[in-house]
């Protein structure tokens, strides 16, 4: 393959705080990929004012393609030419987007049991942004759109900082409509719909792909059998799963983060099992027997 050449990146589609990072990592330990953690305001050139992160073929125009692969194929180059894994949560909601851009891509769909994803992103929702994570977004960005962003970040600050709100105005995913909803609903009804309305529309728009495009598994089944797991995830992009790879994965996994849930309130979490019941049942995820 010639060095002008695109390989086809891989996307690790999956919501956020889905276990997303722990797989990039795991799957990064390859000698030939390369890790891209969150570009996420290259994702959003398209329409960088756009208030929310739903995004379709149409907005895949040639201007936007030729520049997002081009972003891509320059990171590639400084990277050795290897393969490109990429990793942005907010893609659970732009999938077709996606595809169209990178129609020769390999994709992967991760889930996770949505009452740690609620937990651990209520925590993320009172959190501001970093100045590791600001600089890593400021990089990727190019400089005739930063004034997008600028805005969102200094209200963020401020509202954390200077008024000492418990929440950050919008974390995760940005679905159609949310900006309502936080509106007329609790925080944690939100952050469950971002889980239910994020899933389902990736695992609708992955199924469109056709047979053996995709690749899903469960965060749950990746800490409790990752060998297993991941020698499925590398076959499926083409990748050979050293005994090496598994050994030093087995060392990476933390296996302790399945019950942090429990700190929040029983009545709120009964609250929202409306919410995901639907996209539980599809993922086979038993709602805890604490709750009903």
């Amino acid at each position: 393959m010639a060095a002008t050449e695109l390989k086809p990146p891989i996307f690790l589609i999956g919501n956020y705080r889905s276990g997303t990072t722990i797989a990039q990592k795991l799957i990064g330990l390859h000698p030939d990929i390369v890790t891209w953690y969150e570009p996420k305001t290259l994702w959003l050139y398209a329409d960088p004012a756009r208030r929310h992160d739903e995004f379709g073929e149409t907005d895949a125009t040639k201007r936007v393609a030729r520049y997002i692969r081009g972003r891509f194929l320059e990171y590639q180059s400084r990277h050795g030419g290897r393969q490109i894994m990429e990793n942005t949560p907010a893609n659970v909601l732009r999938v077709p987007f996606v595809h169209e851009i990178f129609p020769e891509a390999i994709f992967l769909y991760i889930t996770r049991n949505p009452f740690s994803y609620i937990s651990s992103m209520e925590l993320k929702w009172q959190r501001a942004k970093s100045l590791k994570g600001l600089i890593r977004l400021l990089k990727i960005t190019p400089v005739t759109q930063v004034h997008y962003y600028a805005k969102d970040i200094i209200k963020q600050v401020i509202a954390k900082r200077v008024l000492g709100r418990k929440y950050t105005s919008i974390y995760g995913p940005r679905y159609n409509g949310i900006e309502r909803d936080l509106k007329e609903n609790e925080k944690l009804t939100v952050i469950a719909r971002q889980w239910a309305r994020g899933n389902r529309k990736a695992r609708e728009d992955l199924a469109k792909l056709g047979d053996g495009r995709v690749l899903s598994f469960r965060y749950e089944d990746l800490i409790q059998d990752p060998e297993l797991v991941l020698r499925r995830i590398f076959e499926h992009c083409g990748l050979n799963c050293t005994d090496d790879i598994v050994r030093t994965a087995k060392e990476m996994i933390d296996p302790g983060r399945q019950q942090k849930w429990l700190r929040l309130e029983r009545k709120d979490l009964t609250a929202i099992i409306p919410e995901v019941r639907d996209e539980m049942e599809f993922y086979r995820y038993e709602i805890p027997s604490l709750l009903r």
